[in-house]
């Protein structure tokens, strides 16, 4: 029996094993650390991709969320509009800040619904911050257009979306703020946490440079009261790496999900769409079915590894019982929770492979 996992990381590194063995020796020789010239390449190399004017290394995805709510001012008695299905980071990085999430539902492409947006506003609303879930971009016109009426923010947590674009326009690029989330799994990913802002905001970027060093812009001179979020000098350079084969990884990932979209055939489950005008980087191949859990079963017992993306919402997390939202106050959110299931993807699988996880499914009654 064939074992397959939900997501491969060693393959990833195999495929250009040589090129991150001698990156990580000429950082430890380089005698640098920390902020050195590995991070300002990567981040003039990034801004460069995500057609940003500036980017700055954070220590992680979640640093860069609550960092860009932070430098934008919004807080205690502050709300910020979020999509209901998305991962708790999200929803942590405006109640970090004081803030409080108000939840929209999903659409039938896992972002954000646009049009249940306006009716969420209120006086205390400053911010959306739109999660471009699964590695498919959001439908970003209207909300631009929402955000311009309401003169609000948009933070955008592209933690699954590195290179997705709508309307030909690179996810990062539409709000005040993009977060990106380097963490192993995604499809740019390090060796350890990473992540980054993108903007086209020159104070922005320098606000977020101050503030992730201590809020010192020079050493022992503190602007503000700050933090430490630092991208890693080795973690910088293995994400150069990567970045310089992003294009042939996403077309990869691309090749396999076609044959899944194309080869997967069972009426149990439903398969994932892609809104016109928005493109796929596919993070995840994300499945719906109301038999979840034996299907679930039926693939562990052929060796192949499922992971749900995300069991619980966060309205209903213990964490956020605080906020007092029962169950059933976001329906098409608590269904997705109960019926989406992510199926093994990543670089390197193999047509073998593929092939078994496609079988397995469509074998499924």
């Amino acid at each position: 029996m064939m074992k397959i996992m939900p997501n491969r990381l060693d393959r990833g590194f195999y495929l250009y094993q040589e090129e991150f063995e001698k990156k990580a020796l000429d950082v430890l020789r380089s005698g640098w650390y920390v902020l050195g010239r590995e991070v300002s390449a990567f981040e003039e190399e990034f801004a460069r991709f995500n057609e940003s004017r500036y980017c700055v290394g954070l220590a992680s995805g979640l640093d860069a969320l609550w960092i860009a709510f932070r430098v934008l001012g919004i807080g205690q008695g502050d709300e910020v509009i979020v999509q209901g299905n998305t991962y708790i980071a999200s929803v942590m990085s405006i109640t970090i800040n004081g803030a409080t999430p108000i939840f929209v539902e999903p659409d039938e492409y896992y972002n954000i619904d646009v049009s249940k947006i306006e009716e969420k506003i209120t006086e205390r609303t400053k911010a959306i911050l739109v999660v471009h879930l699964y590695g498919q971009a959001s439908n970003m016109t209207p909300i631009m257009e929402i955000s311009r009426k309401y003169g609000l923010r948009v933070v955008e947590d592209c933690a699954q979306s590195h290179g997705a674009r709508f309307d030909g326009q690179m996810t990062g690029t539409f709000g005040d703020i993009g977060c990106f989330s380097f963490y192993p799994s995604k499809n740019l990913g390090a060796f350890g946490d990473g992540g980054a802002i993108t903007t086209n905001d020159s104070k922005i970027a320098d606000d977020v440079r101050v503030f992730r060093n201590y809020g010192s812009e020079k050493r022992y001179y503190n602007r503000v009261v700050g933090t430490n979020s630092r991208l890693d000098e080795i973690q910088a350079g293995f994400l150069r790496v990567r970045l310089s084969h992003l294009s042939e990884l996403e077309t990869e990932k691309r090749r396999i999900c076609e044959r899944y979209l194309k080869e997967l055939k069972n009426e149990i489950i439903q398969l994932p769409g892609i809104r016109s005008g928005a493109t796929h980087i596919w993070h995840q191949f994300v499945i719906k079915t109301n038999r979840r859990e034996e299907l679930i079963s039926w693939l562990d017992g052929k060796g192949i590894g499922t992971i749900i993306h995300y069991p619980i919402p966060p309205h209903l997390s213990e964490a956020y019982q605080y906020l007092g939202i029962p169950i059933g106050s976001l329906p098409i959110t608590e269904k997705y929770a109960n019926t989406v299931l992510s199926i093994p993807l990543y670089n390197g699988m193999t047509e073998e492979e593929q092939t078994y996880v496609i079988d397995a499914i469509n074998e499924f009654q």
